[in-house]
């Protein structure tokens, strides 16, 4: 396991004596161990500790299941294998506890667990933006399984960023022999021989270059029969991860020509997005009524950010320095200053919202780059048909790159009449970043 991602057998044994109020030689008359090995312990001289002595010391600390969890994880990175078999019998492979409610996927949700529920679909990728909520309805749709059929779940971060997803308290060593054994493609015969025939869900949590893990997916699912594996990503590579289930932002009201939208109750009822920003803004300010006057900003605001939820999240955030109606014109004039929040969640590069989204642009090949652009200077809702003709294209290859879009989050459905045809729109906040580069790529052009 990597030892920058996980604390080591040393720090987990120093914080758990600190944490029993005790000092090395009251441990050491508790676990009938010397003070000379327990200091060996914490100051990491011990290679390979005997498990004996760690269960004495466990014992003395009244240590919980799921701390001897990683201590074990710690001191011996292959008894990884003993370690998920007590997982399955300790019911400790649990998803993560979410923060709050799930709002506005019920359909996405229900989609999920019929699929997970199928025994022919065992590998699911859910596909979408950046901050589009792939992580919580995969969580959501895990703590289902697990309530109602008891099934373990291991739930693995592929993305180390600091905001890759939620918690995993005592799991997260296991986490990491997990995502380890993905990442180098060879030794899963240890986590084979324990899964078993056992029902069993693996959360493979940001998998983005997903390409490489797909031949040691298979091979978990060839020898696992039971096992069933979601993957949440931005974008899809070739070969992909079996099934994929795009995930588009939550539907938001649209704004009418003179700028109005419906007052009051009308904008939450089939308004997922406008509930759930209702629900950030109830958290931010509970000062702040749902008036028509609110909940009609609100719903422009819900417009203009797309109705990502990450985003709606960020942006509520602002409603500490701005009234409702002060936010909705910085959301109308500059909207990308919204998608971060008031300060950056981590100061680290490529792990903000605004600057995940810049990269699901940066990443376009140029064909499709240039496409992207045409779409964006039609009059919407357009067809494939209405795209390929204002580009000069063949229907076939215009179809193709727009499906490719639709599936990385950056264009989306638009609401029709029941059969009519399909039309799309460009997502509000990717022509907000199309805009914001136009200047520097004229500035190149001008200088060639």
């Amino acid at each position: 396991m990597n030892s920058e991602s996980t604390p080591g057998l040393d720090v987990l044994l120093q914080n758990a004596r600190r944490r029993a109020g005790l000092t090395q030689a009251q441990l050491a008359g508790l676990a009938t161990v010397s003070v000379r090995a327990i200091r060996d312990l914490e100051q990491g001289r011990v290679r390979n500790p005997r498990k004996e002595t760690l269960k004495l010391l466990a014992n003395a600390m009244r240590m919980s299941d799921a701390r001897r969890v990683e201590l074990e994880l710690a001191a011996d990175a292959h008894a990884a294998g003993r370690v998920l078999q007590s997982l399955y019998s300790a019911d400790l492979a649990a998803p993560p506890t979410p923060l709050r409610p799930l709002i506005g996927r019920r359909g996405e949700l229900e989609a999920l667990t019929d699929r997970l529920d199928n025994r022919h679909d065992r590998l699911l990728t859910l596909v979408g933006l950046p901050g589009v909520g792939k992580s919580r309805l995969a969580q959501e749709a895990a703590l289902v399984l697990h309530a109602r059929d008891r099934m373990p779940v291991l739930w693995v971060p592929m993305d180390r960023t600091p905001d890759a997803g939620p918690e995993l308290g005592p799991q997260a060593p296991l986490a990491e022999w997990v995502r380890s054994l993905i990442r180098d493609g060879d030794r899963f015969e240890e986590l084979t021989s324990v899964i078993g025939s056992k029902p069993t869900l693996i959360v493979l949590d940001g998998l983005d270059d997903s390409a490489p893990a797909v031949p040691v997916l298979l091979n978990l699912l060839r020898s696992c029969e039971r096992l069933k594996t979601v993957v949440t990503s931005r974008r899809v590579t070739q070969p992909p991860a079996g099934r994929l289930l795009p995930l588009a932002p939550l539907p938001a009201p649209a704004e009418h020509p003179a700028g109005s939208v419906l007052p009051g109750d009308s904008l939450v009822a089939g308004r997922p997005a406008v509930e759930l920003m209702l629900s950030f803004v109830s958290h931010m300010r509970p000062d702040l009524l749902p008036t028509d006057a609110v909940t009609t900003a609100l719903a422009h605001i819900c417009h203009r950010l797309d109705g990502i939820p990450q985003a709606l999240e960020a942006a509520a955030s602002w409603l500490l320095l701005y009234s409702p109606d002060q936010l909705l014109e910085i959301a109308r004039s500059t909207p990308l200053l919204l998608v971060d929040g008031v300060t950056p969640a981590t100061s680290a590069p490529g792990a903000t919202l605004g600057e995940r989204l810049g990269d699901a642009l940066t990443e376009l090949d140029a064909r499709t780059a240039d496409l992207l652009t045409a779409l964006a200077a039609l009059p919407e809702p357009w067809t494939v048909d209405a795209a390929a003709h204002a580009v000069g294209r063949p229907l076939t290859e215009t179809a193709r790159d727009v499906h490719g879009l639709l599936l990385r989050g950056l264009i989306r459905q638009h609401a029709t009449e029941p059969g009519g045809p399909v039309g799309f729109t460009v997502l509000n906040l990717v022509r907000e970043l199309m805009a914001a580069r136009r200047p520097t790529a004229d500035l190149v052009g001008a200088a060639d």
